[in-house]
């Protein structure tokens, strides 16, 4: 499965600590996945 993602595990592990926690609302999906997609579309763009 990590082969789906954009981001290195390295790189990942940079971006933690800036991702919110604790935020009101509705419950937060997994952010390493969700940025992935946002880089895809990015990247690749989308029809």
């Amino acid at each position: 499965m990590a082969e789906l993602f954009w981001l290195s595990d390295e790189q990942w592990q940079a971006m933690v600590p800036f991702m919110p926690t604790n935020q009101p609302g509705a419950r937060r999906k997994d952010d390493h996945t969700i940025l992935s997609g946002i880089l895809h579309v990015i990247k690749c763009g989308c029809r």
